[in-house]
């Protein structure tokens, strides 16, 4: 997988009693570590492995990879018990129950609760246990005591989308839009501030719409700034997915004054062309796009933009496409992740004119050849400058606006470490920084065995 796409991480508990593979959104990570937990403490009266696949459903690609790696572990682990769960299994339960080398589907509710993984419920209960998602109203927190394999760490804070973008299928998979209280998300941040987290990503379905169902009037802006204020251990902070259309002025002078947020927003913009944003049903035009980045570089010097964009979208000509891609140097995008448009079942798009599987390709192809020129033209300017790098697994980290760095010298795996930037090298997965460790800049690390 590209390391902007979609992640793919396993784990698994000691004498191979637990596995739990994640395919996903940073969300399903978050999640994952809750189920983990769950199944553990199943696995406890059992003592039968069980491997637990979260799934993705937001492309046909997607989908394919979920029922690749179910039979690739079915095949690792004949004896094991292989519960599917996820976005995949909410929206089509039925296909997965009907695969051999499945024994339980679970919707994106049952997969938070511990029952479902208790002996008794496993053994005698319904091979498919999935609820509606359009009933479901909140979203019960559940703490963390950290991430196995990773030295940052997720934070949820929403959950679900109230959009009607016209391509997405994942508000049937999540359900409403809900938020998480912000006293819960402080206790869940000092917990893993407590087990030596100095990076949080905050995650959720659609950020930007944190706090329209709480009262008081509280904002992402507002919740971030309380965050931090109540747990200063947070040395950096990153945002997920943002839906341009709706940054605030108080998230705003955040990215703008508050270095602890880091100079890197990843933001949902899907295309560059008018006619498609709102074909798309998408809330934000091209303009207003430029406009936000151009304001966000004067207020924030050295900020960088990521985006998700997809290619061929129904409709889409020649001239559209062309818009799209010119987009990415006009706005200044950094990093991309591009999806070739994929149908969705039930959503208004696959009703649409379809582009050419070919075209979608092949456009999709140029956008990301695009991107990886910008990459590259951005990495080389670093060429001499110092950066923070959060150090991920030995010798290697992101700094603070994401770039990927090789580290030369004495960096411990979850440490903060100054560096001096001193040159470029191409790996399998694109180019990456080099650069010789000057200071660590903070002491902290995270806890042995959690990171890789």
């Amino acid at each position: 997988m590209s390391r902007w796409g979609i992640e793919k991480q396993e784990a698994s508990e000691t004498a191979g009693v637990v596995r739990v593979v994640t395919l996903g959104c940073r969300l399903n990570s978050f999640e994952s570590e809750i189920i983990r937990d769950h199944v553990h403490m199943g696995n406890e009266e059992r003592g039968k492995e069980t491997v637990v696949i979260n799934t993705c459903a937001v492309t046909e690609e997607a989908e394919r990879q979920t029922r690749q790696t179910i039979r690739r572990l079915s095949r690792e682990s004949p004896q094991a018990r292989i519960v599917v769960t996820g976005c995949a299994a909410q929206l089509s339960p039925r296909s997965y129950a009907a695969m051999p080398e499945v024994d339980r589907v679970l919707g994106n509710t049952e997969k938070l609760n511990p029952a479902r993984f208790l002996t008794r419920d496993m053994e005698e209960g319904s091979p498919i246990v999935v609820s509606d998602m359009k009933m479901v109203n909140e979203t019960v927190p559940h703490l963390v005591s950290g991430f196995k394999g990773r030295s940052r760490a997720f934070l949820q804070v929403q959950q679900g989308c109230d959009h009607k973008c016209t391509f997405c299928i994942i508000p049937a998979a999540r359900g409403p839009s809900r938020s998480i209280p912000l006293g819960q998300i402080i206790a869940q941040a000092r917990v893993l501030a407590t087990n030596g987290y100095r990076e949080f990503i905050l995650t959720g379905i659609d950020l930007v719409s944190y706090g329209d169902d709480l009262p008081g009037g509280v904002t992402l802006g507002s919740a971030v700034r309380r965050l931090l204020a109540q747990v200063p251990e947070i040395s950096r902070l990153r945002l997920s997915s943002l839906d341009p259309a709706c940054l605030e002025e108080d998230l705003l002078s955040l990215v703008e004054l508050e270095p602890r947020v880091m100079p890197h927003l990843h933001l949902s913009l899907q295309a560059g062309d008018d006619v498609i944003l709102r074909r798309m049903k998408r809330r934000h035009s091209r303009d207003q796009t430029l406009d936000l980045c151009r304001t966000l570089r004067r207020r924030r010097p050295g900020i960088v933009f990521g985006a998700d964009l997809i290619a061929g979208f129904p409709t889409e000509t020649a001239v559209m496409f062309e818009n799209t891609l010119s987009f990415i140097e006009e706005c200044g995008l950094t990093y991309l992740h591009v999806f070739p448009f994929s149908s969705r079942p039930g959503t208004p798009a696959a009703r649409m004119s379809h582009v050419a599987k070919s075209t979608r390709k092949e456009r999709a192809a140029e956008l990301r050849d695009a991107g990886k020129a910008a990459l590259d033209r951005y990495l080389c300017s670093l060429i001499g400058s110092e950066v923070t790098v959060l150090v991920e697994r030995p010798g290697w980290g992101h700094s603070e606006a994401l770039a990927p760095v090789r580290l030369e010298g004495k960096a411990p795996t979850g440490h903060i470490v100054r560096a001096k930037v001193n040159g470029l090298c191409e790996t399998a997965e694109g180019a990456e920084l080099t650069a010789e460790v000057l200071a660590t800049a903070v002491t902290n690390a995270v806890p042995s065995g959690a990171a890789a």
